[in-house]
């Protein structure tokens, strides 16, 4: 089987028609320049040039084999830099697994971002709870994850992306929808939907926690662990709920969100990678996350 080198050989002679220039083109003497023609017709069982001693000219297969070479040279070339793109994580794909709430406004800026500044990296998307996530990253199935709840596994790394409040999700026709800021006192006896303690555990225990600190027994007539069907629940009329501020993009009808008058509370989102994670996107990806999501340390410890 032919070899680049003799296609690289056969190009310039094609293309110059005189052997001395195509092998000071090549950087080599011309006797193994001819050398390399022989073996490549020999191999192909063609012959590629008519020689004179004054002319050297295509054959009508050479015409052929021309184009055809020029074709692969090109598609080696172009292979080559596509694999050192990917070794320098420049070009890939990555794994990306991702709540439902995060979808609602923090994934679709991160998309818009990546694929501006990152072109040639792709995401394969999974829409995951945070436990589902974990496993996920653990047994290599994903490379990075949207998370509520950090894992704090030895090796494993996390960036805070994302802080929003804590919302009151009522319906419209709700005594609290209007008027002054409702408290939490507001919400005693209030039939109130909340997150599933298995599948949406990071909210359950932060309202959880919240009506505790307070001396407060809730209520609680449904556990659901998505937020649109908590707010679909809402909508109906069957209690009120406490939801990330994103919820407001669903758009439900029907629907106030108010902030509660008390100390703000927020709902954090991490980005969640295993270190020794041999993607050589991800680094590429990482910093760009860095550069434009990270919330620093003070600004969590500031809004604490």
């Amino acid at each position: 089987m032919f070899d680049l080198k003799q296609l690289q050989c056969f190009v310039a002679v094609a293309e110059e028609l005189h052997f001395g220039r195509a092998a000071k083109r090549m950087h080599m003497t011309q006797p193994p320049l001819s050398r390399q023609i022989q073996l490549l017709e020999f191999e192909l069982q063609v012959q590629l040039f008519l020689r004179t001693s004054r002319s050297v000219r295509l054959t009508p297969a050479g015409k052929v084999f021309l184009y055809e070479a020029m074709r692969i040279l090109g598609l080696a070339h172009s292979s080559t830099i596509s694999a050192q793109r990917i070794a320098r994580g420049e070009a890939g794909l990555i794994r990306l697994g991702f709540t439902a709430g995060s979808s609602y406004s923090f994934l679709p800026k991160l998309l818009a971002r990546t694929s501006s500044s990152l072109k040639d990296i792709n995401f394969v998307l999974a829409e995951m709870v945070t436990k589902q996530q974990v496993e996920a990253l653990e047994f290599n199935a994903l490379d990075i994850g949207l998370q509520r709840r950090p894992s704090a596994q030895d090796g494993w790394e996390t960036i805070c992306v994302a802080r929003e409040k804590m919302m009151l999700a009522i319906p419209r026709s709700h005594r609290l929808a209007k008027g002054r800021l409702p408290v939490l006192a507001d919400l005693r006896g209030q039939p109130f939907i909340t997150f599933s303690p298995r599948d949406g555990y990071y909210f359950f225990q932060l309202i959880d926690g919240l009506f505790a600190q307070a001396s407060i027994s809730p209520t609680y007539v449904q556990q659901i662990s998505q937020i649109h069907s908590i707010l679909a629940l809402v909508s109906a009329g069957l209690g009120v709920a406490l939801v990330p501020e994103s919820a407001s993009m669903l758009h439900f009808g029907g629907i106030v969100l108010r902030p509660l008058k008390m100390h703000a509370v927020f709902a954090d989102l991490h980005l969640v990678w295993k270190t020794d994670n041999k993607n050589p996107a991800l680094p590429v990806f990482i910093d760009l996350v860095r550069n434009h999501f990270a919330i620093s340390d003070k600004t969590l410890r500031t809004r604490s």
